[in-house]
C-alpha cells in the first residue's frame, strides 16, 4: 500500500509543479515591479506610467535562451479598464524568437514594458505580433521624470526596458515575437480565454493575480489623480 501511495505521489508531483508556474511567476512579476518601483530616481518614470495603457512584466529570462528562434520566456500584461482607472485581470504572455542583435547579457533578465497608446494595445491583444516589426519598440528613459526623452521615445507605440545583474535600463527589443499563452491563461481562469477577453470583459481577477493588480493600482491607478484634481475645482 505504502508503495502504491509513493509510486503515485512521485506520478503526480511533476503536475503539481506545472500547476504551480503560473502563480508563481505571478509572484516573481509582483516582485519585479515592486521593486523598480522602490527605486523611482532609477526607474520608470512616473509620468510614463501614469500614460500607459497596458504593461507587460516578463521576470527571469534565461540568456542562454537568446538565441535565434529560442524561446525567451513568459510573463503577464494588463491593461487599463475601460474607465481609466484602475487595472484589468492579467492574460498571460511568452517572448519567442528574436534577431541575432537581440542580446541583453546577464545570468537572467527582468523585462518590463509600457504599450502608450491604442495602436499599441490593438497589436498587443492580437494573438501574435512582432516587436520592432508590426510594433515600433523604443528603449525607455530611466528615472523619475520621462523629460530626457528623444523623438523616438515620445512617438513609440511600447518602451520597454530591462533589468540584469541589478542595472535597469532601456532596451530596444527588435525581431522577438509577443504572443498570448493560452494553456496558462487556462490555468489561472480555469478556461482557455484570450487575452483580449481578459482585459477587455472584466474577468474576475484570480486571487494569486491581486497583489499584482493592487500593485499597479497602487502605483498608478489614475484614481487618486482624478480625486486630487477634482478638490482643487
Amino acid at each position: 500500500m505504502m508503495k502504491l501511495l509513493l509510486t503515485a505521489a512521485l506520478a503526480l508531483s511533476p503536475l503539481l509543479g506545472k500547476d504551480n508556474e503560473p502563480v508563481k511567476r505571478l509572484n516573481e512579476a509582483t516582485a519585479v515591479l515592486s521593486e523598480i518601483m522602490a527605486t523611482p530616481d532609477k526607474g520608470i518614470p512616473q509620468d510614463l506610467l501614469e500614460k500607459a495603457h497596458c504593461i507587460v512584466i516578463v521576470p527571469g529570462l534565461k540568456t542562454a535562451a537568446f538565441v535565434v528562434g529560442g524561446k525567451y520566456g513568459k510573463g503577464y500584461m494588463a491593461c487599463r479598464n475601460k474607465s481609466g482607472a484602475g487595472w484589468s485581470s492579467p492574460g498571460t504572455v511568452r517572448i519567442e524568437g528574436g534577431s541575432v542583435g537581440f542580446q541583453i547579457g546577464g545570468s537572467e533578465t527582468d523585462l518590463i514594458m509600457l504599450v502608450m497608446n491604442e495602436r499599441g494595445v490593438a497589436k498587443l491583444l492580437e494573438s501574435k505580433f512582432t516587436l520592432g516589426g508590426e510594433g515600433m519598440v523604443a528603449a525607455g528613459p530611466v528615472g523619475r521624470t520621462a523629460t530626457a526623452q528623444t523623438d523616438a521615445q515620445m512617438k513609440a507605440e511600447i518602451l520597454s526596458w530591462s533589468r540584469s545583474q541589478g542595472l535597469f535600463a532601456g532596451l530596444a527589443l527588435e525581431g522577438a515575437t509577443l504572443r498570448q499563452d493560452l494553456d496558462d491563461n487556462e490555468e489561472l481562469y480555469g478556461k482557455k480565454l484570450e487575452n483580449k477577453q481578459i482585459v477587455m470583459t472584466k474577468v474576475k481577477t484570480p486571487r494569486s493575480a491581486m497583489p499584482l493588480i493592487n500593485l499597479l493600482n497602487k502605483y498608478s491607478s489614475r484614481e487618486q489623480k482624478s480625486a486630487s484634481s477634482s478638490s482643487k475645482k
